[in-house]
């Protein structure tokens, strides 16, 4: 069946629930595919959760993969700890290890995109032990974004909303206000037209109206200045493949060339007529690449 027959063929109400825990935070999660497949997590960005990858669910799960796809911490019906430091990369990156934990998994294949990219990274960086491949869409390695913002004002003034996420309240005031205008905005105006449909947009308002999850999903960027995380070495050394939409909005697409340089073993992907929502604007694409990337 081709990929983009897969894609269609996934029902949403037909997919796995699972729940994983990390000391007090429950992880809500889907799943799909054969139970002793090799298993892939799929981590999500900003501002989305699961969902983000329901494309790439089927085909993953029709080539024989174990798909396990979360919701992060802060996001729709996973657990949205409070303080700022429950937050730190470092934490997050532990929900992805219990994961694995709880699924008998000493390895999985790991991806991420926007903020997942950002664990994935971590996580390769951390415990790379546990990963034995990785994959990472518009997201540089964490060296490269922190000179990029230091550096490099043009990247600086694409990442002005980091800076505006560090106030108080008014960004959650700001990003509910219209029943999620700025959000669905966001999306739509960052991404080729129709990439986002009304019934995706529901999709987003509804787990955006979880109690507490509109102040989690920002506390990541809180917590990214306040609590730094500190790795042991800058060079991942799990095979990577970069994925990276040329016409990002918010990122540099040099941040993604540099990051060949911290890694051993690393090829990146571009995509010319794609921008930061790379899973859903090249969807079938990306799932030819992670399907090819993980078989061999």
């Amino acid at each position: 069946m081709p990929l983009g027959q897969v894609e269609s063929a996934v029902r949403l109400n037909s997919l796995e629930t699972l729940a994983f825990q990390n000391s007090e935070t429950a992880l809500h999660a889907v799943a799909a595919g054969p139970k002793d497949g090799a298993v892939v997590v799929l981590l999500h960005g900003f501002p989305e959760f699961w969902y983000g990858w329901h494309k790439q669910i089927a085909p993953l799960a029709a080539a024989g993969f174990r798909v396990i796809v979360p919701d992060q911490r802060g996001y729709n019906l996973s657990s949205k700890p409070a303080g700022i430091a429950s937050y730190a990369l470092s934490e997050l990156v532990s929900d992805v290890i219990a994961i694995a934990d709880q699924l008998g998994q000493q390895k999985i294949f790991l991806v991420g995109h926007d903020w997942g990219a950002a664990v994935a990274w971590s996580a390769a960086l951390l415990h790379p032990q546990r990963v034995a491949k990785l994959v990472v869409l518009n997201v540089p390695h964490p060296s490269v974004m922190r000179k990029f913002m230091m550096t490099r004002l043009r990247q600086a003034l694409r990442s002005w909303y980091i800076f505006f996420f560090q106030l108080p309240w008014l960004p959650e005031a700001l990003f509910s206000a219209f029943h999620f205008r700025v959000g669905a905005r966001s999306l739509l105006r960052s991404s080729r037209p129709g990439t986002f449909s009304t019934e995706d947009l529901a999709q987003y308002r509804a787990a955006w109206s979880q109690p507490g999850a509109v102040t989690g999903m920002i506390h990541w960027y809180r917590a990214l200045f306040r609590y730094p995380t500190k790795f042991p070495e800058r060079t991942v050394r799990v095979p990577t493949r970069i994925l990276w939409g040329e016409r990002d909005a918010f990122l540099l697409s040099e941040m993604a060339h540099e990051s060949l340089r911290y890694c051993t073993d690393a090829e990146l992907y571009t995509f010319a007529n794609a921008g930061h929502w790379l899973q859903h604007e090249e969807s079938a694409r990306v799932s030819e690449h992670l399907i090819e990337f993980f078989r061999n």
